[in-house]
């Protein structure tokens, strides 16, 4: 793969095409244009999705007075992230020092430039915030303190010569000390967090779930309809001949279960013409007129 374009302080990663039209008698016509290259990178691979997490103390020490220890425990959601996110900040800082300190977080970009055996490496600030002030023993905690990463070249992992990373540090500015600090590495990618991949998943997981009562299952080749007198004995039909119950009992039955309603008269016979004729004995082409109300 092609490492993606990229325009450093040591170094540079650029991409063009030339072409030439030579012509006889003539000068010939160049041409250059540039164009850019993006070496994908999905943050949605398991590596880039797992929680980042980390721990420090630190104790301040003057002469022979030592004071309490200052902590600092800080976790973010995943590793992976694009250009325009906010990552969410978890972090707990204590302060049992008799200092007052000021807790910080920020993104740093490290570029590093391999040629002949030597590297040069420059660090720049990319995003920063900063939380309240803590005195002697107060302590803050952050629930998802966001901090929003601008636009920045994604991250180049795979070339020899140039090496673009990311980290975000959550520290404990002291002052007249050496600041505490916490290092959690990032990878900016170009293909965002698909949020509903795995609801959709959930959702049809669940959707199959629920429909498994119904117990249907289509054949592979459509056959027609067997006949009434395959599927239905006569000691069936007999018994299906039997009176129907009192209308009492119908409604009750039609609060049940809809499949114990379909159970009671799945083998009686068609009715007869006879049996559902109001007038059987009137004339087909004399029309009976409506009763009035």
């Amino acid at each position: 793969p092609l490492a993606t374009s990229f325009e450093g302080r040591h170094g540079s990663v650029r991409y063009w095409v030339k072409a030439e039209l030579h012509r006889p008698w003539l000068l010939p016509v160049k041409l250059k244009k540039e164009f850019t290259v993006f070496e994908h990178i999905d943050i949605n691979t398991p590596s880039l999705l797992s929680p980042q997490a980390g721990t420090k103390e630190k104790t301040l020490c003057c002469w022979l007075c030592t004071s309490g220890p200052i902590s600092l425990s800080a976790k973010i959601e995943r590793k992976g992230y694009t250009p325009g996110e906010s990552i969410q900040i978890f972090a707990e800082i204590e302060n049992c020092s008799s200092r007052m300190v000021v807790p910080k977080a920020t993104i740093y970009q490290t570029q590093a430039f391999y040629a002949k055996g030597k590297m040069k490496e420059v660090r720049q600030l990319v995003a920063n915030l900063r939380g309240e002030s803590l005195s002697s023993g107060k302590t803050e905690t952050w629930n998802g303190k966001q901090l929003k990463i601008p636009p920045v070249s994604p991250s180049i992992l795979d070339c020899s010569i140039i090496r673009v990373e990311y980290s975000l540090m959550v520290y404990v500015d002291i002052p007249g000390a050496v600041d505490l600090f916490l290092n959690l590495p990032l990878v900016i990618g170009t293909i965002p967090l698909h949020p509903f991949g795995s609801r959709t998943s959930s959702v049809s997981s669940q959707g199959s779930m629920n429909m498994n009562w119904l117990g249907l299952t289509l054949p592979e080749r459509l056959e027609a309809p067997p006949s009434y007198a395959e599927v239905v004995t006569e000691e069936n039909r007999q018994s299906g001949l039997a009176p129907v119950a009192a209308f009492v009992d119908f409604q009750r039955a039609l609060q049940g279960p809809l499949f114990a309603y379909i159970q009671e008269f799945r083998f009686l016979p068609p009715p007869l013409y006879s049996e559902i004729d109001p007038n059987p004995d009137q004339p087909t082409d004399e029309i009976p007129s409506c009763p009035s109300r």
